[in-house]
């Protein structure tokens, strides 16, 4: 088994579009990228983010902030009501996402790629290969992008579905780190249309991801 390679920039820029087109759902926080970009420089942080303190950082009506948010599906929040979590949280995952000395978490390995450049941060991100229990550790620079892979045959599972009725559920929960292709050989097979691709052809499809939070507050689009 090969890692899939879309070396192409057609083949790249193809896939980067499916990948876009399935997180801009109508129940999406991507699909106001601009309000989105602020909870996750709130989140950074590493607290729970009021409804009041993203309306002040947004500068947008509180009734305005309610009825985004409310849209959001998968949202995580404490008893408080607080987000805690939307893409970035912090509840454990797999995929632990250190920051200026802040451990925070992702909900899939693409997340990892691309929030760095969204949040202005350098990461250090480490995840479990869910085949053979070995971390994958890599930094991932918002300029320089990814340095100090280990191991360097790591790969990145990605599954694009059309029209998703959990975000969560069946685009980032499939999306992990796997240790080498033949180890991610077997989660592919049971999840048809996903691809396998090396940490650094990832990191290239991620990118549309991030400009489409750091361009404009429009829906996301791509190339």
């Amino acid at each position: 088994m090969s890692v899939q390679q879309p070396h192409a920039p057609t083949v790249q820029r193809e896939l980067a579009a499916r990948i876009v087109a399935s997180v801009a759902q109508p129940t999406s926080a991507r699909t106001t990228p601009g309000l989105y970009q602020q909870l996750l420089r709130l989140l950074a942080a590493g607290r729970p983010v009021s409804l009041a303190e993203l309306a002040d950082a947004s500068g947008r009506p509180s009734s305005e902030i309610e009825e985004a948010v409310a849209a959001w599906a998968d949202a995580e929040y404490d008893e408080e009501g607080r987000i805690i979590g939307y893409g970035l949280t912090l509840k454990p995952t797999p995929h632990s996402f250190l920051i200026d000395g802040t451990r925070l978490y992702t909900w899939c390995a693409l997340d990892t790629l691309f929030f760095p450049a969204v949040l202005g941060l350098a990461a250090e991100v480490e995840s479990p290969c869910p085949a053979t229990g070995h971390p994958i550790r890599l930094r991932v620079d918002p300029t320089a992008g990814i340095s100090a892979l280990a191991p360097p045959t790591a790969v990145v599972t990605v599954v694009a579905p059309q029209q998703p009725s959990s975000l969560r559920a069946e685009f980032c929960d499939p999306g992990r780190f796997f240790a080498s292709a033949d180890a991610a050989l077997p989660w592919q097979n049971a999840r048809p249309g996903m691809s396998i691709l090396s940490v650094a052809d990832a990191y290239q499809i991620s990118r549309p991801l991030a400009a489409a939070l750091t361009s404009s507050d429009r829906p996301a689009s791509c190339c």
